[in-house]
């Protein structure tokens, strides 16, 4: 009973409390840019180009380092992905392959690709790429100081450049990185759908 009416008296002495400079109202309130009618997601603060979009509220539940490797993988190989399944449909072709396959585009190739078992030498070199890849993640989520997507390749197109540059470098990254998950994806539904080769359309 004394512990329920110290309670209700602390309670009520808030009430005169001054208010708050209201930094940390604003932050909580916050909305995202990309989903103006979501709050902004707290934990994605600070990362190069942030705008807010975590509609699911995965950072909640996923350190955003992980998730920001992540995006940056998946990014690259969807640039390296778009890059080669265009370069299939103009009738390029890797030294060794199979004569029956030469007529095949990149939307048809899968059947004569798993025939021929050259789906087994892509399930060797992207499990070798994983293994390889997750000792830095794993390094960086123990708190090595890794950021995220960082192998150590291209660091010498950075020296000299300032701050600045370096994040503008990181955000053009980011940028084309999304861009390219959305462009493969239209660009194998594109072929699909129309059944035409490169342009698609």
């Amino acid at each position: 009973m004394k512990a329920a009416i110290v309670a209700s008296l602390v309670g009520s002495a808030a009430a005169f409390a001054p208010a708050s400079n209201g930094r940390s109202v604003t932050s909580l309130n916050a909305k995202s840019k990309a989903l103006p009618f979501l709050p902004a997601p707290a934990n994605c603060e600070g990362y190069v180009g942030n705008v807010g979009f975590d509609p699911l509220g995965v950072s909640d539940y996923f350190p955003v380092d992980y998730l920001r490797e992540a995006e940056l993988k998946h990014g690259r190989m969807c640039q390296l992905a778009w890059l080669g399944y265009v370069a299939v449909d103009l009738g390029m072709r890797v030294p060794g392959y199979p004569e029956a396959m030469s007529s095949a585009t990149s939307a048809t190739a899968h059947g004569p690709a798993v025939e021929y078992g050259a789906l087994g030498n892509i399930l060797v070199w992207i499990a070798f790429a994983e293994m390889t890849s997750w000792i830095g993640v794993s390094q960086m989520l123990q708190g090595s100081g890794r950021a995220p997507g960082d192998f150590g390749f291209g660091k010498s197109f950075l020296d000299g450049k300032s701050a600045a540059e370096i994040e503008s470098m990181k955000l053009k990254e980011i940028t084309h990185c999304r861009a390219a998950m959305l462009a493969f994806s239209g660009v194998v539904t594109q072929s699909v759908l129309y059944d035409k080769g490169f342009p698609y359309f």
